[in-house]
């Protein structure tokens, strides 16, 4: 076996630190850290232990001032603790703050999926929703509150009725929507799935080249969250109506699964001038009054007015 001597100058060496090794050792057991650990175990811990751990004492040192100058180290995002392992001095490696914060952030963002959103969806939030004086409206408070009362009061096990969110262009529908959808992940942990409804109808149609339409459709009705952006954009065909709307509403409503949309039309107008009416042109009242009576079932109506936010004028 090597000296200690000998095992420290190639760790030092290793580590391009030249210098007298007692005066290093000397600055180890100044350390406030080091002299803690030692006097916590000074009844676990012999003399001859403590000089054969001297190599671990130094490498917990080092990376310990590493970390301070924000020097890459031996493991970064790690931060090193002293440990007794087999009655010897050893050193472990933990997660710091910053990084657990990270894999927290990291694993929030994993809850919310989607499929054709747009990009800023990712941050948005409550913290930044349009409430300014030049951009408030008594319509955007009451969406803004009501989405604050879902998702405080949101719990797995109790089913609670989403949000139909309407108005023109740019009001904010679809922020709302990913505001409600990270604060559920952040503070409840839930995952949601958003889809832009027209973009999602067009996918499901090419999948039938695929043979993979039920794979796509049970993965949407079955989300702990659902989030149906911009229901009634496109043209609406029977097929995606009843085989594709149709089945996720009827599945939500049975699970009794929280579902939010967001649209340019009332619920009124949704059905009459929508739902009801087919790319042919046939009128198909009754069927179109299912459908929404599931997403009546399933969602609470909420209006929103205001400036357009998209107008950079």
């Amino acid at each position: 076996m090597q000296s200690l001597n000998k095992t420290l100058q190639e760790l030092m060496r290793g580590q391009n630190i030249v210098g007298n090794i007692q005066q290093t050792m000397k600055q180890v057991y100044a350390d406030e850290d080091v002299q803690a650990f030692l006097n916590r175990n000074r009844d676990r811990l012999s003399k001859e232990a403590i000089r054969r751990g001297e190599s671990k004492l130094y490498e917990f040192f080092h990376e310990k001032q590493l970390i301070k100058k924000g020097v890459p180290t031996v493991a970064p995002g790690y931060s090193p603790q002293l440990i007794i392992s087999a009655g010897q001095v050893d050193v472990t490696y933990v997660p710091t703050k910053q990084l657990i914060e990270q894999q927290r952030q990291r694993h929030i963002k994993r809850l919310v999926s989607s499929i054709n959103m747009p990009k800023f969806i990712k941050n948005a939030s409550y913290d930044d929703y349009y409430l300014n004086e030049d951009m408030q409206t008594d319509t955007r408070m009451r969406a803004m509150q009501a989405a604050m009362d879902f998702t405080e009061n949101y719990t797995k096990n109790n089913f609670q009725p989403g949000l139909y969110l309407y108005g023109k262009f740019g009001v904010g529908k679809t922020y709302l929507l990913g505001a409600i959808a990270n604060e559920l992940a952040k503070t409840k942990e839930i995952a949601t799935t958003m889809v832009h409804f027209p973009s999602f109808a067009v996918e499901m149609r090419n999948s039938i080249k695929q043979n993979n339409t039920g794979q796509k459709l049970d993965a949407i009705k079955r989300a702990p969250v659902l989030m149906l952006d911009d229901i009634g954009a496109g043209a609406m065909t029977t097929w995606v109506r009843d085989d594709i709307l149709g089945v996720i509403l009827e599945y939500r409503m049975q699970e009794e699964l929280p579902t939010f949309f967001s649209s340019n039309f009332s619920m009124t107008e949704l059905q009459n001038n929508h739902l009801a009416i087919n790319t042919q042109g046939d009128n198909e009242p009754l069927k179109a009054e299912r459908i929404m009576e599931r997403i009546k079932f399933l969602s609470r109506e909420v209006e929103m007015e205001g400036k357009n936010l998209r107008d950079k004028g």
